[in-house]
């Protein structure tokens, strides 16, 4: 599969990859429920909630006061965030992150850590700029979406049309050749409002625009433009495609709605490299005692968009998921099934890791040992309970161990999952898979930004979210039932 990859020119190899992102993107906002749906009372008042309550419960109140008593999650995240910001895939920071992490599993006696070699798409930002140009002249701060096309050197200077909706674009169509589209969605939700970022470019460039500037994805952009990555579909021409502020977005539809639309240049020198780059996802596992083949997977994304330090995305949930697996070695706990942590790469701009990681287990008969899959990738925020997306049967099974939460708070268990990017390949396989819910009110206001540094986060928080997960994940690798899929 990586090798069919590399052979295509880079530009192909990317259409490839923004189309898997796409679809994973469906998968990854569909079938949520916003209220928690209740277990059969067969199940849950039967015997497994009983046994669960009587064999864990215990247990499962030291996990947490263990984690919780601690901030050592805190000042990992801040030390892998300060160190090593930046960690889009190609990057030397990435490289230097993922060996940091290997010798620093080893030192905590995590008893096998590996790594697994993955090709990715190696796109660079180079210079950029953009500002308006008329009727006054003011810089603009901006970002280049991930996997955009430059200006071919040169500045683009152009009218704008200013639309809040891919309807609107249809309305004006007229308007559009030779100028520069400039969305101003307003934020509903992030599933509705990042497809502006993933298609923009093209159903601009489908009407002749020269570039696009998108109003960042984000409910409170602060002045500061929020970065992504896009899709190119390979029918209309590539256009370049930039994100600006909300307060700039809103200044340039107030231009257009006064019929007197502001003149802006836009510079970028994105590249796509033509060769991927060798990156890596870490593998580190405690084997489990009675049947080592069974797997229950925890992990996080370790690469990050190159502005900010990507602390909430993701270090934290690579961090949390990591201190679950190290807080259970440490306490001396043997559960019956593998625990394996993956920090996997390239979630980003391309979701390699999570490929690569799918394509090994699959070639080895290893899909159907996995009893679940666990990914934080949406926060580590205050800890409200768990996304699930299996069987009905499942789900029953796994309510009791989310109210084994109950010392530190009332968790919920519901259907559908959040963050769920790099383990979409195995739910497409059959897999169930698990995301953490958490307070996500700040999330996206931090979320791929320069804002996105470790001071936005709360130590004690995160302790929880490393309790949080380390319950759950003991509770499955060490129950006597396999969960149906």
């Amino acid at each position: 599969m990586i090798k069919q990859f590399a052979i295509l020119p880079a530009r192909a190899r990317f259409c490839v990859i923004g189309a898997l992102i796409i679809l994973i993107s469906g998968a990854f906002y569909s079938g949520y429920s916003a209220e928690p749906r209740e277990a059969s009372s067969e199940t849950s008042s039967g015997n497994l909630s009983v046994n669960i309550e009587e064999q864990y419960a215990e247990t499962a109140g030291e996990i947490i006061d263990q984690a919780t008593s601690t901030h050592r999650a805190f000042d990992r995240v801040a030390y892998l965030a300060d160190y090593f910001p930046h960690r889009l895939s190609g990057s030397d920071m990435l490289e230097d992150a993922i060996d940091w992490a290997v010798k620093k599993l080893r030192e905590d006696g995590i008893p096998e850590v590996r790594t697994q070699d993955i090709e990715v798409p190696h796109w660079v930002r180079g210079d950029e700029f953009a500002k308006i140009v008329s009727p006054y002249e003011k810089e603009m701060p901006m970002l280049g979406l991930g996997g955009s096309v430059n200006t071919d050197g040169e500045e683009l200077t152009a009218r704008t049309v200013v639309v809040e909706s891919f309807d609107e674009l249809e309305e004006r169509s007229d308007e559009i050749e030779g100028n520069i589209v400039v969305y101003n969605q307003p934020f509903e939700d992030y599933g509705t409002s990042v497809q502006y970022r993933v298609h923009g470019a093209d159903r601009a460039s489908e009407h002749g625009a020269i570039g696009v500037l998108l109003r960042s994805v984000s409910p409170k952009s602060m002045g500061h433009p929020h970065t992504g990555n896009i899709r190119y579909s390979g029918d209309v021409p590539e256009i370049p495609i930039a994100a600006i502020s909300a307060e700039d977005a809103k200044l340039l539809h107030r231009f257009d709605m006064r019929d007197d639309p502001a003149t802006v240049t836009l510079y970028m020198e994105a590249e796509m490299k033509d060769e991927p780059a060798l990156s890596r996802n870490v593998i580190a596992e405690i084997p489990g005692s009675e049947k080592p083949e069974e797997v229950v997977v925890i992990g996080g994304h370790i690469d990050s968009w190159d502005v900010g330090h990507g602390a909430s995305d993701d270090a934290g949930g690579v961090i949390v998921t990591w201190e679950a697996l190290r807080l259970i070695n440490e306490m001396d706990l043997q559960p019956k099934r593998t625990i394996r942590l993956v920090l996997w790469t390239n979630e980003e701009n391309g979701v390699m890791g999570g490929r690569a990681y799918r394509d090994k287990v699959r070639e080895s008969n290893e899909i159907e040992k996995h009893q679940l899959a666990f990914e934080v990738d949406f926060g580590v925020f205050k800890p409200l309970g768990y996304g699930f997306r299996g069987s009905e049967e499942a789900f029953e099974m796994l309510e009791p161990i989310a109210g084994l939460m109950d010392p530190m708070r009332d968790m919920h268990l519901r259907e559908g999952a959040y963050g769920t990017v790099d383990i979409g390949p195995l739910h497409r396989e059959g897999v169930p898979i698990m995301g953490l819910d958490v307070d996500t009110e700040e999330y996206f206001w931090y979320h791929h930004s320069a804002k996105d540094t470790v001071d936005k986060l709360d130590a004690d928080e995160l302790a929880e979210c490393v309790a949080t997960v380390a319950v759950m994940a003991f509770v499955v690798a060490d129950m006597p039932q396999r969960l149906p899929w």
